[in-house]
């Protein structure tokens, strides 16, 4: 099983530190290139162009974030299997997945090409960024081919343990995007256009990349007979998948109408909004690496029935969750119009952006804490409740603006944001104690059936 790693084996600690910072510096890196972009189009283009791109984004995390969701459901079954050391469901597993993927990126393409203008309207998207923002959705809709290869390419090898390879992919493709970025923006003059064309450039060869090593492997050299239809097999990957995809779009559904709130607000409303959505993204990613190291790490354990090392791997990444609450959570207290001013350019803007940001500040922890206890609930292989904790958000988010904008104006966005984190948060929280407990008892169990019976 060349350059994979059995995470069932060994000291927790180091094997998730080992997978966690190539894994870190890997969505760092999207991050700051993702901030780059954001820079270069504030700085470059202006304010409402900003807006324009920033609008995109809850819409982006509507139909990208299915996908990831898909995706993501598909990998743990994939550690699972691994973690049992069953190579054959293994293959079979990710032939299944590859199949899955083609269908659900010719929907998904089509939905957001033929959708985009009406949901752009729906969302109240001024007329001085519409033609912005439709000519940067069309162009990131039209690559999504691009976007899912990574996305499902990158999950795979995390599945078995390869958190490097997706560090290597991304790292030139954030070399790439800074560069394709600034000459289409700044020698070419595409405008937005030519951020977008630059995002989906990079993310193509990010995901050639992870494919060319998939392919090398050993253990997923897979056969004709790997792919013969298994309607079983489609359904245990849907039956993962849909969920967490599910969870995602809920989610965004949340964020897409507080979007339109602040759209309904003004412009200058929408860039600041966009310029804190940059910075909760970013600083969030230590925490969300975690819970994808927790992830892959209770997938090949769960699979393997090693619920000691769940509980320990859970300790590890909440460990790493609160030391990054504390430096990132200070900045946003303490330092929310430097913050602001590396993004945007007006004083109004600036203002807004530091009125949400020390609110989240706070807060953000327990966002944190949600990205591991949740990725544990899905690394077990129980999806329902983490996509019933995205409909709680949801309502959360849209229940928080509709009652406080009004008299909190754009300070109630950060109110939102925090009530879905903590409420999604004691959703997952309640959920792993309830199906680890249960679980463990299951499993052990049946090792004393299993003991009984032999010593008979």
């Amino acid at each position: 099983m060349n350059n994979t790693t059995d995470l069932t084996k060994g000291d927790p600690r180091k094997l998730i530190l080992r997978f966690f910072f190539p894994l870190l510096m890997t969505n760092t890196l999207q991050q700051l290139y993702s901030f780059a972009d954001t820079a270069i189009v504030g700085k470059g283009l202006g304010d409402d162009p900003l807006a324009a791109v920033g609008n995109m984004s809850s819409l982006c995390f509507l139909i990208i974030g299915f996908s990831m969701g898909l995706s993501n459901g598909f990998s743990i079954l994939i550690a699972q299997n691994f973690g049992k050391k069953d190579i054959k469901a293994l293959r079979r597993t990710v032939a299944h997945s590859i199949v899955l993927a083609v269908i659900i990126t010719v929907l998904l393409t089509a939905f957001s090409m033929i959708f985009l203008k009406r949901i752009l309207i729906l969302m109240q998207t001024d007329p001085a960024i519409l033609g912005d923002s439709l000519r940067y959705g069309h162009i990131l809709f039209g690559g999504l081919a691009a976007t899912i290869a990574y996305n499902m390419c990158a999950g795979v090898l995390r599945a078995l343990g390869d958190s490097k390879t997706p560090l290597k992919a991304i790292v030139i493709s954030s070399v790439m995007n800074i560069t394709l970025n600034s000459l289409f923006i700044f020698v070419f003059r595409w405008g937005v256009s030519g951020a977008a064309a630059a995002t989906i450039i990079s993310q193509l060869f990010s995901g050639a990349f992870c494919f060319i090593k998939l392919s090398r492997l050993e253990v997923l050299h897979l056969t004709r007979e790997d792919f013969a239809h298994d309607s079983t097999m489609y359904l245990r990957l849907l039956k993962n998948g849909i969920p967490m995809a599910l969870m995602n779009s809920i989610t965004a559904v949340g964020c897409m109408v507080v979007q339109y709130f602040v759209n309904g607000m003004g412009v200058a409303f929408t860039s600041a909004y966009s310029a804190c959505s940059r910075y909760l993204n970013m600083f969030m990613q230590p925490a969300a690496t975690a819970g994808a190291a927790m992830s892959s790490f209770t997938g090949q354990n769960y699979g393997a029935g090693r619920f000691d090392r769940i509980k320990r791997g859970l300790k590890v990444c909440l460990g790493i969750s609160a030391v990054t609450y504390v430096v990132f959570g200070s900045a946003m207290v303490f330092m929310p119009r430097q913050l602001a001013g590396l993004i945007l350019n007006g004083s109004t803007q600036i203002g807004y952006a530091a009125q949400f940001l020390p609110i989240c500040g706070v807060m953000i922890f327990s966002v944190d804490m949600l990205f591991v206890i949740r990725n544990g609930v899905q690394g077990m292989g129980f999806p329902f409740a983490p996509m019933l904790s995205g409909i709680a958000e949801m309502f959360l988010r849209i229940g928080a603006m509709y009652f406080l904008i009004d008299k909190y104006a754009f300070r109630a966005t950060a109110v939102a944001e925090i009530s879905a984190w903590v409420g999604a948060l004691i959703i997952n929280a309640a959920a792993f104690v309830v199906i680890f407990m249960r679980e463990k008892n299951i499993i052990e169990n049946k090792k004393l059936s299993k003991h009984a019976l032999s010593t008979v």
